[in-house]
């Protein structure tokens, strides 16, 4: 455990070098024509896990504002949602109280030729439930000192484990939670949550480094991106994930429409359509 506190301790070390070198402002062509290339490179992925029947798992933790959805929707967007599946669980039902804390997680986790994305995860218990008080420090410690065990049997039963920490700085943060208070797309986001976790920069930090402390293993390490430049942010951790699991571009036969005849009568349709009406 010994190499894992200095690991983080450079880790901590970097994310506190002057972020303004990694928040230069990235045009929007250049990152859509970067983001095309990957898009194509996540394609070959999925169906290399389809034939392989791979089973991965990727997690995104972060403070509230560090971009994780906006991370997942770039992986997501031009891939199936059957294959690359998202779990985002909410609160805690009385039942699922009840249960072992890993168990609603559990049934969640990938089958053969599927990728799930965890918005969120277990570590929710070593940050947010933490932090606000949601379970013991007793619960808390439980949990950091048999998680490493319990994914240590996630990846000899075959699953793929990648592990994000999304690092966002405090004036960033200020800033993309402003941005929401007067903006309708957005104020869904700005939950009586954030304004409570907003408060307790501090708490988190020292809930993330205990985390880290106990969790960055060397089969399951934790991989740290600055988010400070969200387009930057997104292209990079695909590019970490692409390169994190081996595949291979599967040939495929060349696609050709077959020919079909159309009568002129069933060009328009029978039926009286209930047609929406042409605003745009």
């Amino acid at each position: 455990m010994g190499k894992n506190k200095k690991k983080n301790k450079k880790i901590t070390k970097e994310m506190k070098k002057d972020k303004s070198t990694v928040s230069t402002k990235m045009k929007t062509k250049e990152y859509e024509k970067e983001l095309a290339k990957l898009h194509g490179e996540l394609v070959k992925l999925q169906q290399w896990v389809v034939h392989k029947r791979l089973k991965v798992c990727i997690v995104f933790e972060g403070r509230d504002t560090a971009g994780k959805g906006g991370v997942i929707k770039a992986i997501t967007e031009r891939l199936s949602p059957r294959i690359f599946r998202v779990v985002a669980l909410p609160a805690p039902t009385d039942r699922e109280k009840s249960q072992m804390y890993i168990q609603r997680y559990i049934s969640h986790f990938p089958a053969a030729g599927e990728v799930v994305i965890f918005d969120r995860s277990w570590y929710n218990r070593a940050g947010v439930e933490r932090v606000m008080s949601f379970c013991t420090e007793e619960q808390t410690q439980r949990f950091l000192d048999r998680t490493p065990g319990f994914e240590k049997v996630m990846i000899e039963s075959g699953i793929i484990l990648l592990k994000y920490w999304l690092d966002v700085s405090p004036e960033e943060q200020t800033r993309r939670l402003e941005s929401r208070i007067d903006d309708p797309r957005k104020i869904w986001k700005l939950t009586p949550m954030d304004l409570k976790s907003y408060c307790l920069w501090d708490e988190y930090t020292k809930a993330r480094d205990d985390m880290f402390a106990k969790t960055d293993v060397s089969w399951a390490p934790w991989h740290v991106a600055v988010s400070n430049n969200k387009k930057k942010t997104r292209l990079n951790v695909i590019s970490h994930i692409l390169s994190s699991i081996e595949y291979k571009e599967l040939k495929r036969k060349k696609v050709k429409l077959p020919k079909r005849k159309v009568k002129e009568d069933n060009k328009k349709g029978g039926h009286a359509f209930n047609l929406i009406p042409e605003i745009f």
